[in-house]
C-alpha cells in the first residue's frame, strides 16, 4: 500500500511540476521574470537567474520525479523548492500584495485558493520525501539483516 501511494505522490508530483515549467516556457522568459520582480525580495540580476532556471529546474524535477530516479534526493530538493514557494507565497499574501503567484504562468493572482493549493502540493511532497527516506532505510535494514 506504500509503495503506490508513494508511486501516485510521484507521479502526480512530477506532472504539476511538468505542467508548472511548461506553463512558464512556453512565454518569453521577461514576463515571469516581472511576476518574480513583482515580489520585491530579489536584486534585478537575482530576478534574471531565477526567471531563467526555475523553469528548467522544474522540468527536470518533474521529469525525474516521474522516472522515479534517486527519488530521495529530487523529492527532497523538490521539497525545498516548494517550501521556498510557499513561504515567499504566504509572505506577499500577509503583506497584502495582490500580484501574480507565478505558479503557473501569469494570471494567478496569490490568494486563499492558491496558498491552499500550493499547501496541499507541499504537504503531498513533504510526504513523498518522507515515504523515500523510510523506504530506502527499511531496504538497508533488511540488507543488513540478511548479511548477518
Amino acid at each position: 500500500m506504500v509503495r503506490y501511494l508513494a508511486l501516485i505522490l510521484r507521479i502526480a508530483l512530477g506532472l504539476v511540476f511538468i505542467y508548472a515549467a511548461w506553463t512558464k516556457l512556453r512565454e518569453p522568459w521577461v514576463l515571469f521574470a516581472m511576476t518574480v520582480d513583482a515580489y520585491g525580495i530579489l536584486p534585478q540580476w537575482a530576478v534574471i537567474l531565477v526567471a531563467r532556471v526555475v523553469p528548467w529546474a522544474e522540468l527536470l524535477l518533474g521529469l525525474l520525479l516521474v522516472s522515479g530516479k534517486w527519488l530521495r534526493f529530487v523529492a527532497a530538493a523538490g521539497s525545498a523548492l516548494l517550501l521556498g514557494f510557499f513561504t515567499i507565497l504566504m509572505r506577499s499574501y500577509l503583506k497584502g500584495m495582490q500580484i501574480d503567484c507565478g505558479c503557473f504562468g501569469s494570471g494567478d493572482v496569490i490568494s486563499p485558493r492558491t496558498l491552499t493549493r500550493d499547501g496541499l502540493l507541499l504537504a503531498a511532497s513533504l510526504g513523498l520525501t518522507w515515504l523515500a527516506f523510510r523506504r530506502a532505510r527499511r531496504t538497508s535494514l533488511d540488507d543488513s539483516r540478511q548479511a548477518a
